[in-house]
């Protein structure tokens, strides 16, 4: 079957890292007895990027070919997510239960096979999940119920408000999840979860000075476990994240660069971040939104130079500054130059066919009463 231009969108995300494999991230969850605070670093070849408050109430519908079976849902929670590559499709992001998701390139992924389980893309995957799960069993049990279906291979750090976290991983075809006792330490890189933690447990940490996931690895795990012997809190503790996320960035590279770096202050719902354009931190209060649907979705750009407290100053979402995204992104990632302007309209206009779950509920009665009154005046 010939694809549509939505139906390729889940493809689109990150598959061009298939071009270059050095895509590289780095992401931890660290607690103390006071502190719940998760990081992350995206590190890619362009560093456009708008952030996106999402609606709890709102139908919404995977974006794969019908044979498929794409998957769909309706958000219990509202959200806050990074998007580089248009609205619905984030990198990571926070949630307003706390739940904190971040992705990382993948070598050995390999997606389950078909089944009966309706589908997702690899980043819907993560609004999928910010919008159904408050905790991490939650995100556990919701993930055993889609299949993800792309071509991209990234793993994931899911971690919550009370501390917990977990890997998801999928190798030979089956997801693969390390959580509570099997997840060690809070740490995820770029290759799988038990060849990081091996490399950790024998390296010479004053020999671990490189660019390389092994090497970030064990650098941000030790500093890791290390918080939870201290009693940093507050600003301290939001410092500490960002030390980790600066020791693990790419800096001499010519094009693959670390382009922003997230602290998520998950007991405060707070998020906090820099990016390689606009260095000085900023900070969102997530608690201070309306996540109500039927409101209008906000969004800022990541890049604006002022720093502080940003969260008043996010704007009503457009399509125009969705397609603005896209445009920007797509023009700046070899891969994605040469799609045409009506499929980029596309992407950027599909959101839109999402509603509430209210509204729906009404115009499915005003339907129904509608095919009642025309059956009963047929009678007549």
């Amino acid at each position: 079957m010939k694809k549509s231009f939505l139906t390729t969108l889940p493809l689109l995300l990150l598959l061009c890292a298939l071009v270059n494999p050095a895509l590289a991230c780095t992401t931890f969850c660290l607690k103390n007895r006071g502190e719940v605070l998760s990081g992350g670093n995206y590190d890619w070849i362009i560093g456009d990027g708008l952030v996106f408050v999402n609606k709890r109430g709102v139908v919404k519908q995977a974006t794969v070919e019908e044979s498929d079976h794409p998957a769909r849902w309706v958000s219990k929670y509202g959200s806050v997510t990074f998007n580089q590559y248009g609205r619905e499709n984030p990198t990571g992001g926070m949630n307003e239960m706390g739940l904190v998701i971040e992705v990382m390139w993948l070598d050995e992924t390999e997606y389950p096979k078909e089944d009966a389980r309706p589908t997702t893309g690899s980043q819907e995957w993560v609004q999928y999940q910010l919008d159904t799960s408050a905790s991490v069993p939650d995100a556990i049990r919701n993930a055993k119920k889609v299949r993800i279906t792309a071509n991209v291979k990234i793993h994931y750090l899911v971690s919550d408000r009370a501390g917990r976290a977990a890997t998801f991983e999928f190798l030979k075809g089956r997801m693969v999840v390390h959580t509570g006792t099997s997840l060690v330490v809070k740490t995820l890189t770029n290759d799988t979860y038990d060849k990081s933690l091996s490399y950790a447990g024998r390296v010479d940490l004053a020999k671990a000075t490189s660019d390389g996931s092994l090497d970030r690895f064990a650098r941000a795990a030790r500093k890791t476990e290390e918080f939870g012997k201290l009693v940093e809190s507050g600003h301290k503790a939001i410092a500490y994240a960002f030390e980790i996320l600066s020791d693990a960035a790419q800096k001499n590279g010519t094009e693959l660069q670390t382009r922003w770096s997230i602290v998520y202050d998950q007991r405060r719902r707070q998020i906090y971040f820099r990016t390689r354009q606009s260095p000085e931190i900023k900070m969102i209060d997530a608690k201070a939104f309306d996540y109500s649907c039927g409101t209008s979705v906000k969004i800022f750009d990541m890049n604006t130079k002022e720093g502080g407290d940003v969260t008043a100053r996010f704007t009503d979402y457009t399509r125009q500054a969705n397609r603005d995204l896209i445009e920007h992104s797509f023009n700046g990632t070899d891969f994605l130059k040469s799609l045409p302007s009506d499929a980029r309209d596309a992407v950027a206009a599909y959101p839109e066919s999402f509603s509430c779950a209210l509204g729906k509920q009404k115009v499915r009665s005003k339907q129904r009463a509608q095919v009642s009154f025309m059956r009963s005046h047929k009678k007549r």
